[in-house]
């Protein structure tokens, strides 16, 4: 049964006088466009609806932005963490408590489509001459533990997968999401067409909000509560629309 309005407030205040005595901290890191820095302040589709949540709970806690993979670390060790997004995997499932999921995501392998060699198959992908993903994180990891001989861990930041395969530097990139690759295709001014994603998917998860082992559950339980309102409401959908638009080239069988 969905939370309603009334087990939404009784949630919002029971946790209300723990939260205010003692604030929670939320972290994120860069990952467009779910949660990524402009002009000076925390933006994306994550952080609408964290923010949108909030209103709806009365939390006011401040939104960090930490380098990449810091803010696991800091959800980690650090009491009362909340963190977005992150992808809750078995190996994780035990460590947090969850909110969510906030969205769905699948990761797939861009090419250039003008390249020479289209890849279509998972034995082409093991084989070609290089791909390049971040230096760090779960995608690095998930792709040398399926046997992925052939990663070029060069880029720290995501801007450089971009840059590098328009520049000839390597001929496939993995990181992104199809929101993610939409996201700086217009960051960096890549026309429609230019990109090619190869069908394949690689990764799907869902994403969530972590929180700290010593989280009051009241509040763990009112974040779920208001996330289910945004859900049922249709407010959920509708942020997640604003950040999905197309602007790659996809293989015929994937439309």
């Amino acid at each position: 049964m969905k939370p309603s309005i009334l087990s939404l407030a009784l949630l919002v205040l029971l946790h209300d006088v723990l939260a205010r005595a003692t604030p929670y901290q939320v972290v994120t890191e860069e990952w467009a466009p779910y949660n990524y820095q402009d002009e000076g302040q925390v933006a994306g589709m994550a952080t609408e609806i964290v923010r949108a949540i909030m209103a709806l709970t009365g939390d006011d806690f401040s939104i960090r932005l930490t380098p990449s993979m810091r803010a696991t670390q800091v959800l980690r060790n650090q009491p009362r963490t909340i963190m977005y997004s992150l992808f809750r995997t078995p190996e994780r499932e035990d460590q947090f408590k969850w909110v969510g999921p906030i969205a769905e995501e699948s990761i797939y392998p861009y090419q250039l489509a003008s390249a020479a060699q289209p890849v279509h198959t998972l034995e082409q992908l093991l084989h070609a001459p290089r791909i390049t993903t971040r230096h760090a994180g779960l995608m690095p990891a998930l792709l040398q533990s399926l046997g992925f001989n052939n990663l070029d861990r060069s880029a720290t930041e995501s801007q450089q997968l971009y840059r590098m395969l328009l520049a000839g530097r390597t001929e496939i990139i993995i990181g992104d999401s199809d929101a993610g690759v939409a996201y700086y295709s217009r960051q960096l001014g890549i026309a429609p067409g230019t990109l090619r994603r190869i069908p394949i998917e690689l990764y799907r998860s869902s994403l969530y909000i972590a929180f700290s082992h010593d989280s009051d559950d009241a509040l763990v339980a009112a974040w779920s509560a208001a996330l289910e309102q945004l859900r049922s409401s249709g407010e959920l959908q509708r942020i997640q629309r604003r950040y999905r638009e197309p602007g790659v080239q996809w293989p015929a069988e994937t439309r």
